[in-house]
């Protein structure tokens, strides 16, 4: 696991390179990020046109998270081997397909290979887009990481408005094909300035053994490979926290819409003549792009872990409440805010606390393996809540289902992770103090 000493390649062309780099890396997260986050707009047209219910239209939204998580680690091995411009590059026309696709698609089944197409692209960018961020700026990981993730919720808050009001008056399938283009090109042009770090570069300030006395970060020298990474417990409880804590943003972002219907309040007018629906959308996605960078910023100095079980149980509390007042329009809008205000972090947090304990070598292929928790989680947050309100008439279970998992998320990461992972790095490297 311990390479050889790590050589210095620095100089002002490397280090303004990697900012060009960040902004193209944003740039590209902020075009994918309307897969995910602008899909709820979309199931209500989707459920008429394609004669199916809400459960069978949420399969599409499963698949694509699937296709998004399961295949980054393949896609992240590329990119770690290959470098990022050609693979990231494909992801544009994936992204393309996928929504262009999905606005042709006549049936559930071609509804749900389109977008799972789509998946695969949306995959690549965002592990690419991380990948890039935690190889480039080991001096600012969690800022960084933040503000590359923060784009992919922070991205569907530019256009949900403009989405929305396309839906309205040309319809969704329209509204799929023109906004596909659009997201496609981006991703290439954006994949144009993208590159790896030469091996062994790092920023001529940066100390990383005065960053891994601070932060408990792995010591110089330690790449783990993702099958070394997958035999440390570390790894599995990270895996299981990513999983458990996935689930609840990853059922309101699907199930939003079908939510505020059930509360009677997504027609509700509340500002400026939007609905409570699409103001809380529209919130929702920028505080989703705040929290990224704001908890990364947190957790660069007061450990990942303290910043997790604050974040997670700062969620619990705002989901026991979102179930007690969603009948309400603004508090519907306000705590559905704060959750994804506390639950956006995960998409900083556990890149950065993987590249913490197993190094930045194999960090892109190792987060991809990490992210497949939250492909599990989809296929819960997806058909299963949507059955589950189904046979229960209401959406109680599976709130509370959210608040459970977030409160044991909390208690892991204060009480099993930080003494685990805080013992696990002296064995890594005797250096350690």
């Amino acid at each position: 696991m311990a390479g050889a000493p790590v050589s210095i390649h620095s100089s002002a062309s490397r280090a303004a390179s990697r900012w060009v780099q960040l902004v193209a890396g944003i740039i590209a997260m902020m075009a994918v990020a309307n897969l995910q986050y602008s899909w709820t707009l979309f199931t209500g047209e989707l459920t008429t046109s394609l004669h199916a219910t809400l459960p069978a239209i949420q399969v599409a939204f499963s698949t694509f998270l699937i296709a998004v998580t399961w295949l980054v680690p393949f896609d992240g091995y590329l990119i770690d081997r290959f470098g990022p411009r050609p693979i990231m590059a494909c992801a544009g026309l994936l992204v393309g397909i996928g929504w262009i696709g999905a606005g042709k698609a006549s049936t559930v089944t071609e509804l749900v290979i389109v977008y799972t197409i789509g998946g695969i692209g949306a995959g690549i960018v965002y592990g690419g887009t991380i990948g890039n961020a935690l190889k480039w700026f080991p001096d600012h990981r969690g800022l960084c990481v933040g503000l590359t993730s923060g784009a992919y919720g922070l991205g569907t808050a530019l256009t949900v408005s403009g989405i929305a009001s396309m839906i309205r008056s040309t319809g969704y399938a329209r509204t799929f094909i023109v906004w596909g283009f659009a997201q496609g090109i981006v991703v290439v042009v954006s994949a144009l300035v993208m590159e790896n770090p030469p091996d062994g570069w790092r920023p001529a300030s940066y100390d990383p053994n005065g960053e891994r006395l601070t932060r408990k970060i792995a010591a110089p020298g330690i790449d783990m490979s993702p099958w070394q990474m997958m035999r440390t417990a570390p790894f599995w409880l990270i895996y299981l926290m990513m999983t458990l804590m996935s689930f609840g943003g990853l059922m309101v972002t699907a199930q939003l819409s079908p939510i505020a219907k059930f509360y009677n309040v997504d027609k509700v007018i509340v500002i400026f003549g939007m609905s409570a629906l699409v103001l809380a959308i529209q919130i929702d996605r920028i505080l989703n792009g705040l929290t990224r960078p704001f908890w990364g910023w947190v957790s660069d100095h007061l450990g990942r872990e303290n910043t997790m079980f604050a974040a997670f149980t700062l969620e619990a509390a705002a989901v026991f409440l979102l179930l007690r007042l969603a009948d309400h329009p603004v508090w519907f809008i306000a705590l559905s805010g704060l959750c994804f205000f506390a639950w956006g972090e995960i998409f900083s947090l556990f890149p950065s606390i993987t590249a913490d304990l197993f190094g930045a070598k194999w960090a892109t292929t190792n987060f991809g393996v990490v992210l497949t928790g939250a492909g599990v989680a989809s296929i819960f947050a997806g058909p299963l809540a949507a059955m589950a309100s189904v046979k229960s008439g209401n959406w109680t279970s599976v709130f509370w289902a959210m608040i459970v998992c977030d409160i044991v998320s909390a208690l892991l990461a204060l009480f099993l992770l930080k003494p685990i992972a805080r013992r696990m790095l002296p064995r890594l490297n005797p250096r350690n103090p």
